[in-house]
């Protein structure tokens, strides 16, 4: 049986992950509330009864889209900061990362979790747990990579290497949201220049 005659029922797991990319964009721009139901249905290109074997309700699309939008970003991460020389160059690999989702169409698009913590986290346990989650590991991993410039020498010993994973964390979330504004790339990447130094 060909795909053209295979019988309904629920979307394979490509159509899924295919459908899902396009929930997050929608997300991302309109926010969990503003984005209804048949803008999503639309998007993922979906039929009503594919959409409801597959998803339960609008909340649970939104669940499913944060977590491919994680998975997505996790992977293109850990390639980006596994081509590094050393501590340092991993960091700066990080923070370029960000800054290259920072402008542009990406950057206006805006960040899923950031808009997640700004809209849902207060209110919704589930999108809390997320976000915290995907926050802990980003700051967990600049912790790793400064400890290990200053295990390498790339950079200095003489930082708060926690407190200082924190600090580009908080540059890295508010790059993201700047974006939402539009600031160009030579502006985004001045930023992280600046940051950077702080490793000296």
């Amino acid at each position: 049986m060909d795909a053209t005659t295979r019988p309904p029922g629920r979307p394979r797991q490509f159509e899924i992950d295919d459908a899902l990319d396009k929930a997050i964009v929608v997300f991302s721009e309109r926010g969990y509330y503003a984005a209804s139901i048949s803008e999503l249905k639309e998007a993922m290109g979906l039929t009503a009864g594919s959409l409801y074997k597959a998803f339960k309700d609008k909340k649970a699309i939104f669940l499913a889209a944060f977590d491919r939008y994680k998975q997505v970003r996790n992977a293109l991460l850990n390639q980006e900061i596994g081509a590094g020389c050393d501590g340092r160059d991993k960091v700066f690999r990080m923070l370029r990362f960000y800054a290259e989702a920072s402008h542009g169409e990406s950057g206006r698009r805006g960040c899923l979790v950031v808009g997640t913590a700004i809209e849902l986290a207060v209110y919704d346990a589930e999108a809390a747990e997320r976000v915290g989650r995907s926050m802990a590991r980003s700051e967990a991993l600049f912790d790793r990579l400064i400890r290990e410039g200053q295990a390498d020498g790339s950079i200095t010993k003489t930082i708060d290497a926690g407190a200082t994973a924190r600090l580009m964390l908080s540059v890295t979330q508010g790059l993201r949201v700047l974006g939402k504004t539009g600031p160009d790339r030579d502006r985004a990447f001045a930023v992280i220049d600046t940051a950077i130094k702080l490793l000296d």
